[in-house]
């Protein structure tokens, strides 16, 4: 007998955990009520700190959050498997006409996908471009002293040292924020890479989890990666300039990812792309996060736990977001999403 796939056996996992959470040992409905989600681990620190404030404020709802994955969360979600997903990408056209029912995607925060590298003992803030970022993530550039990389950095001393990439595996948020980016910037890499959730990336080493991606840039010198500001920077990690498309070197920061936000006009369903947004203090690999959730719950207990979570989600929640670090929406935004968030029961 085969052994069971890791996929499969999350999958099953993932079951139990819901049918726990709606049955008691008799088999009947508990008053309390656990929310189950799938979903990104770029926002997990922030969703599993909302979940914890709300079980302080509601103590009979309890939000178990599962860090599967961008691509994972999409597909549990849109086939009625828990009662909300999260994920950094719109779900895609396909899947969506593939759906049975509508879905509302509503932004949470802004976040930003940040470069991350390692080179020891060599001083300055390291400078990229999306076409240099491109080449080095294609295998085109494979040193760390190439022209193209002394040309950004002449105040830096880049040694002669080999790039070992590393980048997530497929099915994750970051790797379509990120490809999203480098697909706008360089069509060689739109060509051989593709955007989406899962490219094809030619070499590398894999990261299955964001916190996974950090401790191997950090453990191997002359790595490059990329993860989310927040993570970053709670791992002490070092964080490249990226040029923008008004060809300003950005540091990102809550207010160059807001000022990505704000160069873009935002359509109703919150379906947009903010990478290479314009505007002089943009910074450029900038996105919002979203939670997926079904417009009319399969149980009506449960949708009405879901719906006050959501309002609370936009008003509590984003003072904590802010409070933690986060860049949380526009003003603007926050009204429309909050108008969308209601119509959830």
């Amino acid at each position: 007998m085969k052994p069971l796939s890791k996929p499969f056996v999350r999958l099953i996992s993932f079951l139990l955990v819901i049918l726990l959470s709606i049955l008691s040992p008799t088999g009947v409905a508990q008053a309390p009520i656990a929310l189950v989600a799938t979903g990104s681990s770029l926002p997990e620190p922030l969703y599993v700190l909302w979940a914890d404030e709300y079980r302080k404020e509601y103590a009979d709802i309890q939000i178990r959050y599962l860090p599967e994955g961008t691509a994972e969360s999409a597909k549990l979600i849109l086939s009625g498997t828990g009662d909300f997903g999260g994920g950094d990408a719109p779900i895609s056209e396909k899947q969506l006409k593939a759906a049975s029912g509508k879905m509302l995607e509503l932004p949470t925060v802004l976040i930003c996908i940040v470069v991350i590298y390692n080179l020891p003992g060599i001083e300055g803030d390291l400078r990229v471009s999306g076409p240099v970022l491109s080449d080095i993530f294609l295998g085109k550039v494979k040193m760390w002293n190439d022209p193209a990389l002394l040309k950004l950095n002449p105040q830096m001393k880049l040694p002669a040292l080999a790039i070992q990439v590393v980048h997530r595996t497929e099915g994750k948020g970051s790797n379509y924020i990120f490809s999203d980016y480098l697909s706008k910037v360089s069509p060689e890499f739109l060509a051989k890479a593709g955007r989406g959730e899962s490219p094809s990336w030619p070499l590398g080493a894999s990261a299955a989890r964001a916190q996974d991606m950090a401790e191997k840039v950090r453990s191997m010198p002359g790595a490059i990666g990329y993860t989310e500001l927040y993570l970053a920077q709670k791992a002490s990690l070092r964080v490249a300039q990226v040029k923008n498309a008004a060809g300003e070197f950005i540091r990102p920061s809550v207010k160059t990812v807001a000022a990505a936000a704000l160069g873009v006009k935002m359509p109703d369903d919150f379906r947009i792309s903010l990478t290479n947004a314009p505007g002089k203090e943009s910074y450029p690999i900038s996105s919002f996060t979203w939670l997926y959730v079904p417009p009319i719950a399969n149980d009506a207990t449960r949708g009405r736990a879901v719906a006050d979570y959501l309002k609370w989600v936009y008003t509590e929640g984003q003072k904590i977001a802010q409070e933690q670090g986060y860049a949380v929406l526009p003003n603007e935004v926050l009204e429309k999403v909050r108008a969308k968030a209601a119509t959830a029961r």
